[in-house]
C-alpha cells in the first residue's frame, strides 16, 4: 500500500513537472526583453482617432547604436495596438502580465512582417477596437515565434505619446438619418390617411 502511494505521488509530481515545463517553453517575459527597436506612429500626443475611419502610419527600425549582429536571430516583426495604463485600471481583461503568454496589454494586431531591419505600415483602425487610450508596440520574434526584443512609441512607464481612439458604439450617423426620415414619412402618411378618412366620412 505504501509503495503504491509513493508511486502515485511520484507519477503526479512528474506529471506536474512536465506540464510546467511544457507551459514554460516558448514563453518569454517582458522584463527579459531588450528595447532594440525604435518605433514611431503618426498620431500626435492626445490626438483623437475614430475606429473604422482613421489610419495610423507605423514605422520601425533597429537602433543603430547597437552592436553588429544584435538582430541575427530576428525573423519577424509583430506590431500591435496596446492599452495605456489609464485604460487598464479596474479592467482585468486588459491586465498587464510579465509573462507575454498571459499579458493582455496589446490585444490588437496591426501587422506581422518578415524582419528586414526597418519597415513601415499604414493601419486602418479596426472597427472592433474599443474606446480607450493607446500606444503602439512592436515585438521581434525568432524562428519559434518567441519574443526576443521590442520597441514602442511610449516611455517605460507608458505615460508619453499616447493617443485616444473612439470606438463604434453601435449607432451610425446614416442610421440616425434613416430613422429620422422614416419617422417623418410615418407622420406624413398618418396625416394623409386621416384626411382621406375625413373626406370619405363627409361623402
Amino acid at each position: 500500500m505504501t509503495r503504491r502511494l509513493l508511486s502515485t505521488r511520484r507519477a503526479t509530481a512528474l506529471l506536474l513537472l512536465i506540464c510546467y515545463v511544457g507551459s514554460s517553453m516558448g514563453s518569454a517575459h517582458f522584463s527579459d526583453l531588450k528595447r532594440t527597436l525604435i518605433v514611431t506612429a503618426s498620431p500626435k500626443p492626445g490626438q483623437v482617432l475614430y475606429a473604422g475611419e482613421d489610419k495610423i502610419t507605423v514605422t520601425w527600425k533597429l537602433n543603430s547604436s547597437l552592436p553588429a549582429g544584435t538582430d541575427a536571430a530576428y525573423k519577424k516583426v509583430k506590431v500591435k495596438l496596446c492599452y495605456a495604463p489609464v485604460s487598464q485600471k479596474d479592467r482585468g481583461w486588459r491586465k498587464t502580465d510579465d509573462n507575454l503568454k498571459k499579458d493582455k496589454t496589446c490585444q490588437f494586431k496591426v501587422t506581422t512582417q518578415p524582419y528586414a531591419g526597418s519597415g513601415s505600415f499604414v493601419y486602418t483602425i479596426d472597427r472592433t477596437v474599443p474606446t480607450a487610450t493607446y500606444f503602439v508596440r512592436a515585438y521581434v520574434v525568432d524562428a519559434s515565434d518567441t519574443e526576443l526584443a521590442y520597441g514602442q512609441t511610449t516611455d517605460a512607464k507608458k505615460s508619453t505619446n499616447l493617443f485616444d481612439i473612439v470606438g463604434i458604439t453601435g449607432r451610425h450617423a446614416s442610421l440616425d438619418i434613416a430613422a429620422g426620415c422614416f419617422s417623418a414619412f410615418s407622420v406624413v402618411a398618418l396625416l394623409f390617411f386621416f384626411v382621406m378618412e375625413k373626406r370619405k366620412a363627409k361623402k
